[in-house]
């Protein structure tokens, strides 16, 4: 202060009033300056121990209270977004003070299950490694016996697709729709289709009693059962098998197995020699299989263009093309029915989307996803949805199936097949137009 040309010293209520304001000052800076780091942690995911470390190294002294209620704020995004953070929490109550033990086997098991079926997935499991030795992992190489029955896959369990004629099985009243819920008294109402073949894959002689249980729908949960004794043997099924009929060929294809493309192609060229001038191609029944051969069966018949698009979890969709050479271009009619799933159901929409053929019968499964079982380091297995198809046009077939150009609901009629009658009238129609 300067008073008529003399400097003065401020009193000491100034003085006094001047190192308030500044601690007042400091106080407001670090709280801002805790505040700014609080909410830069909750936005951009700090890492618990860096904030104290980070705020240390500006000088700013932190104490217990304010380390503890960083370390809050940090924590609580990786709970929200972390369920290894919330086992681990409660892992550690409980080896500091509970008197118990962990039995880390069963908890695991349960653990793993509840994630798997938390998914909301109906194909998505947990194998724990008993089951994943016993039923997933059996050997392919030798030559098992069965119960003449084709089982597919519906929201994760096994159903029966098909039975063969002439089968133990179809003469003890075992149908289509059917699901399995014990084999010999173990429960496998929740297994899936490749663990309820290989607990059937006995040897020849073998007997084995089955409870089924048949719901009015394929989404019901609940139906009559009853309960079959069946001796398992060797069937000699065709997994393909022709007919000509008024010079419509009609191919019937069971399964889409590894070698279906090259039989359908056999069956074509035979056919086309005896003098086939149109197709019918009956994937009624039908539960998939191989999607590469899938593909290669509509390459015969589609020379260029997509075929089906599969869409995971990188982006946008995988698109597969046509290989480039037919082996016919004579029209075509997909004979369909509520049974056609999978694969099947890809072929059919490949033909369908790209103008290749007329589908005929009911609207399909709509099974459109694809598992994938991954083996885990510590034993066992889980099964999860790794992808969808979609047809050539991009439309969804998991959910909804390929809806048929021409109905037909009803399969037999005193003994007479009206979809496969409908389908040769369809085709013949076809050939004389295309004349």
């Amino acid at each position: 202060m300067e008073t008529k040309g003399r400097h003065n010293a401020p009193n000491a209520r100034a003085r006094g009033e001047r190192r308030g304001e500044r601690a007042s000052n400091q106080l407001i800076l670090r709280l801002s300056i805790a505040v700014i780091l609080a909410a830069a942690a909750f936005c951009g995911g700090f890492a618990l121990r860096s904030q104290t470390d980070l705020i240390d190294s500006w000088g700013i002294p932190v104490s217990d209270e304010e380390s503890e209620a960083l370390a809050t704020a940090a924590n609580r995004e990786s709970y929200d977004t972390s369920i290894t953070a919330r086992v681990r929490d409660v892992e550690q109550i409980l080896s500091t003070y509970s008197l118990d033990e962990i039995n880390l086997t069963e908890a695991t098991y349960t653990m793993l299950a509840d994630l798997m079926k938390s998914t909301g997935d109906p194909y998505a499991a947990y194998y724990n490694p008993d089951l994943y030795n016993n039923y997933i992992k059996e050997s392919t190489d030798r030559s098992y016996a069965g119960i003449g029955v084709v089982f597919a896959d519906y929201n994760g369990r096994a159903y029966v697709a098909d039975v063969f004629e002439g089968s133990e099985a179809e003469a003890k009243g075992v149908q289509q729709g059917d699901f399995l819920m014990t084999i010999d008294g173990t429960d496998v109402s929740a297994w899936s289709m490749t663990e309820v073949v290989n607990a059937l894959a006995k040897d020849e002689g073998d007997n084995v009693s089955i409870t089924w249980m048949r719901p009015s729908s394929l989404d019901a949960q609940t139906g009559d059962q009853f309960t079959t004794a069946l001796v398992c043997k060797v069937y000699e099924e065709a997994n393909l098998t022709t007919d000509l009929t008024r010079k419509v060929g009609v191919i019937k294809l069971r399964q889409i197995t590894s070698n279906a493309a090259e039989l359908v192609q056999q069956a074509v060229e035979s056919l086309t020699t005896q003098g086939a001038t149109a197709f019918v191609l009956d994937l009624r029944d039908n539960p998939g299989g191989y999607l590469t051969q899938a593909v290669d069966i509509a390459s015969l018949f589609v020379s260029s263009g997509v075929l089906v698009e599969v869409q995971n979890n990188e982006g946008e969709p995988t698109e597969k093309s046509a290989a480039g050479v037919s082996i016919t271009e004579a029209p075509m009619v997909v004979l369909v029915n509520k049974y056609t799933a999978a694969a099947a159901e890809v072929l059919a929409a490949a033909l369908l989307d790209n103008q290749r053929a007329t589908v005929v019968g009911e609207t399909t499964l709509g099974k459109g996803s694809v598992q994938v079982v991954r083996e885990l380091d510590f034993g066992g297995a889980v099964r999860y949805t790794a992808a969808y198809y979609l047809t050539p046009r991009g439309n969804a077939i998991d959910g909804v199936g390929i809806v048929p150009q021409v109905t037909v609901v009803t399969g037999d009629a005193d003994g007479a097949d009206e979809q496969m009658a409908l389908a040769v009238d369809t085709a013949r129609s076809l050939a004389k137009k295309a004349k």
